[in-house]
């Protein structure tokens, strides 16, 4: 249907902007200014997406003026039933899209998830004991030598992740974060000789240390889990399997990763963002069995905030999406379109962290190129790539400057770009590089972050930039006028 000629999401996003300019005509032109950038560059960065129109407008409406603390049926704010509706929705889409028992779509963000899912399983394996063992149902009924020992026994609580620099995530016991604070901390890496997962180490570093938590899942790693076997490792020391699938939600709910790769088959609680290779808006969601529902629908006030309830519209859209047999299609090309850009890379003598990949992402060790990722990734961008600066494992220049850069297909894999096209992207990621050198910092010394780039590169590859994106128009259906 058109109006006036124009398709109705034009109409919808023109009309917002020219509401938003009576007010505030810089914000208006920043929202614009966002769009052509990202009409006009190259997105390889692997935790960014598009999403749909439908889903960019459901965040847009009278739903955000409302608080809706609690859960459905059991708000502390009346006039919440249009709340409860959109909430039961997209929990429903959840559970159905994923196969989970329960599905908790509250959080606001990864980082929010992963606060819930930790403090339920603490409610659950620790809270819940004491409370049973001093004979009442409240926190807030112990005595003062019960909370004092209660606090302490969660203060002593045991978190094994992935470490950092092997492709795990800051919230999965890094120690600047919170998750570091909360639990005593220990790391299993992979192998220094293949980057590979070694389910032995990992097997004897939990054994060994005894955690209350496994926490697998990762940001940088381009390989896929068997949680089946973590699964094993987590029940053989008592632990609590928490998976954090944040990166890759997109190609479980496509089914790409089934069987002994699917997280949601086998761990106790999986947290998810809703955003990148979903496609969904910036947001958190908790999915558990029966046993942890109690404790995870305590999110708010327990960690959260109130609930977005314009957000739950927007998630509750995306994963209708994704319920869609399309979808399983596009989760498929993500993957095909990883791989060929990884031997791609391969083929010009790059360095992909373990050789290749399995999934969406592809992690490129840069220091083959004599450069360090900051540099690597501020290069790449002169020429209209855009990537993000990633820490290898063993990193020798930590996570501020880093050995590597980290590429993701989930945003051009929706644009419709194809194998073909990514061979193409690998000669301009390596053409980049080849004719960038480290430069000096004003001292003389080499920099870590300054570099030179070859008189003309940036232009040349900038142009061919240009030619491959004018094949796949991002939001055809959004005409703005001039841009």
């Amino acid at each position: 249907m058109t109006i006036s000629g124009q398709l109705p999401e034009s109409l919808a996003f023109r009309s917002g902007l020219e509401v938003i300019k009576r007010i505030e005509p810089r914000i208006a032109d920043a929202i614009e200014s966002e769009l052509h950038g990202q009409r006009n560059s190259l997105k390889l960065i692997a935790s960014e997406n598009y999403a749909s129109p439908a889903v960019l407008l459901a965040m847009g409406n009278w739903l955000s003026d409302k608080y809706a603390e609690g859960t459905v049926g059991r708000r502390f704010y009346a006039g919440c039933r249009n709340v409860d509706s959109v909430e039961t929705i997209a929990a429903e889409h959840a559970r159905e899209l994923f196969g989970a028992g329960h599905a908790y779509v509250q959080p606001h963000s990864g980082i929010d998830a992963n606060l819930v899912a930790y403090w339920a399983i603490l409610a659950q394996r620790v809270e819940r004991p004491a409370l049973i063992r001093s004979g009442v149902r409240n926190v807030n009924d112990l005595s003062e030598s019960d909370w004092a020992a209660l606090r302490a026994s969660l203060g002593d609580q045991r978190l094994l992740g992935m470490s950092l620099d092997a492709g795990g995530h800051l919230t999965h016991g890094y120690r600047p974060n919170i998750s570091g604070k909360m639990f005593h901390q220990r790391n299993y890496g992979t192998d220094p000789k293949t980057g590979l997962l070694d389910y032995d180490q990992v097997r004897e570093i939990a054994r060994e240390f005894r955690p209350l938590i496994l926490v697998a899942g990762y940001s940088a790693f381009p390989r896929l889990v068997n949680f089946r076997v973590m699964r094993e490792i987590a029940d053989e020391v008592g632990a609590t399997l928490m998976v954090d699938m944040a990166h890759f939600a997109g190609l479980v709910a496509g089914k790409v990763m089934e069987g002994d790769f699917d997280p949601v088959r086998h761990a106790n609680i999986v947290t998810t963002t809703t955003h990148k290779s979903l496609r969904g808006p910036r947001g958190g969601m908790v999915l558990c069995d029966d046993d942890l529902a109690p404790f995870v629908d305590r999110g708010c006030p327990l960690v959260l905030g109130g609930p977005l309830p314009h957000v739950m519209a927007s998630k509750a859209v995306a994963l209708a999406e994704a319920r869609q047999p399309q979808f399983r299609a596009y989760a498929r090309q993500v993957v095909d379109n990883a791989v060929a850009l990884a031997e791609g890379l391969l083929g010009h003598g790059a360095r992909p962290v373990t050789g290749g990949t399995d999934n969406h992402l592809v992690l490129l060790d840069v220091t083959p190129y004599g450069l360090t990722g900051r540099q690597a990734e501020a290069a790449l961008l002169d020429a209209g790539i855009v990537t993000n600066r990633n820490t290898v494992p063993q990193d020798p220049n930590g996570a501020w400057y880093t050995s590597g850069v980290r590429l993701g297909t989930p945003a051009l894999t929706t644009r419709g770009f194809g194998t073909a096209e990514m061979a193409e992207i690998a000669d301009l990621i390596d053409t980049v590089l080849r004719q960038t050198a480290p430069g000096t910092d004003t001292d003389g010394t080499p920099s870590k972050v300054r570099y030179v780039m070859q008189e003309g590169v940036a232009a040349e590859v900038g142009g061919r930039v240009t030619e491959l994106l004018a094949g796949f128009p991002l939001y055809p259906e959004v005409d703005l006028g001039g841009r």
